[in-house]
């Protein structure tokens, strides 16, 4: 054993400002990224902002969109203007003779959905419920859903006449005071009725006048003629905070305490600060010099008898392959990611031997017990002996 190595000295006085600088500097990185990331996210969002929004929103390019028809509109000289609630609605109708474009609004009550509808000359219902239908043409309700195929308008209603067919998807009964087209059964997918200032109309926008469904058949040419009689639309796009309902569902935030919400920030707020408490580094490991200093032939001996204390001789047969493998390719200048069968090819090459045979003793042939473990120790050092002779040949005497 050699003698103990006295182990450097370190001025941790001088060391702690640099590893102290690193340290904040890596935090500010962090921030920055994370900021960086958010950034990032937000943009894609926005960009993506479609994919938000729900069906038959003239905002949206996504399928169930009809971001398609709103632009086919302005093609044709229309105004077109998007509301999101009821009093954005209702001063935009309040500029002159329009039509209004209007989905279904379970957040409404009947008298604001009627009084939004009298606002407008004329009023296109392109997702008609059994109460819009009900409120708004008398003695009409939902007849089912039309097949898959195109029906003619079978009726005088000059704007579907132009239009031709379509397949019309949803049906509707028509009250008395209506005009049914698009006729399937006892249903119709169209209905019409003239108002005191215009006209109202029912037809499943779903099915017609989405971006992925309004190039099929004449439903384009139905949408303008049914939307386009004005020079305004005005498309109202209801939400579930746009209300006039007193007795709506109260919100979950309605619901819990004043004091839940501080409350959840806190414990987030004392969660992070644990994190970063019991998470912190001391700084980097500290390596040590060992006093004494292990002979390899100490080491040796050591894995060896725990080998033969495992009784695992195919453990070990693979150890003294490694090795003999590795020192091969470096005799034969083989790079250090040659595959063993190819150490062993060039190995068998070398010497002249039986591949099979160069094969079998550095990869092949398995030990079953400690005298064949030695035997092929014999052999893998009289193959590297001949490798090493016939790489580097003594020179005979002059």
């Amino acid at each position: 054993m050699s003698a103990t190595v006295a182990e450097p000295t370190v001025d941790t006085a001088t060391d702690a400002p640099p590893r102290r600088r690193r340290r904040v500097a890596a935090w500010i990185a962090i921030g920055l990224a994370l900021l960086v990331i958010g950034g990032i996210g937000g943009a894609i969002s926005a960009a993506n902002q479609w994919a938000e929004r729900e069906a038959l929103d003239p905002a949206s390019t996504g399928p169930g969109g009809t971001r398609a028809l709103a632009e086919i509109l302005r093609d044709h000289g229309v105004e077109v203007t998007i509301a999101r609630d009821r009093a954005a609605a209702a001063t935009a109708l309040a500029g002159g003779s329009a039509t209004l474009v209007l989905p279904d609004a379970p957040a409404l009550s009947d008298d604001a959905v009627a009084a939004l509808a009298g606002s407008a000359a004329d009023v296109v219902l392109i997702e008609p419920r059994a109460r819009t239908l009900e409120l708004l043409l008398p003695g009409s309700a939902p007849a089912g859903v039309a097949p898959d195929a195109t029906v003619a308008p079978g009726c005088d209603v000059a704007d579907a006449v132009r239009a031709g067919a379509v397949s019309p998807g949803g049906l509707y009964s028509a009250g008395p005071d209506a005009d049914g087209c698009y006729p399937v059964g006892d249903g119709f997918g169209l209905l019409t009725q003239p108002t005191e200032a215009g006209r109202l109309s029912a037809v499943d926008g779903r099915a017609l006048f989405t971006n992925e469904r309004l190039a099929d058949d004449g439903n384009a040419a139905l949408a303008v003629n049914l939307m386009g009689r004005h020079p305004l639309v005005v498309w109202y796009v209801p939400g579930a905070g746009d209300t006039d309902l007193a007795d709506v569902d109260p919100s979950l935030g309605e619901l819990t305490p004043p004091w839940v919400s501080p409350v959840i920030v806190l414990l987030l707020v004392a969660g992070v600060a644990a994190a970063i408490w019991r998470g912190r580094r001391f700084g980097p490991l500290v390596t040590e010099r060992l006093p004494v200093t292990v002979r390899a032939s100490e080491t040796t001996e050591g894995r060896a008898r725990l080998y033969a204390r495992a009784r695992d001789p195919l453990h070990a047969a693979d150890r003294l392959r490694i090795g003999t493998l590795r020192r091969l390719a470096a005799l034969q200048g083989l790079g250090p990611n040659a595959a063993a069968p190819e150490i062993a090819d060039a190995t068998a090459a070398r010497i002249g031997a039986d591949r099979s045979a160069v094969r079998g003793i550095l990869i092949d042939d398995i030990p079953t017990g400690d005298a064949e473990l030695v035997a092929l120790s014999t052999r893998l050092k009289d193959l590297e002996d001949a490798v090493r002779a016939a790489v580097r040949p003594e020179r005979s005497p002059r």
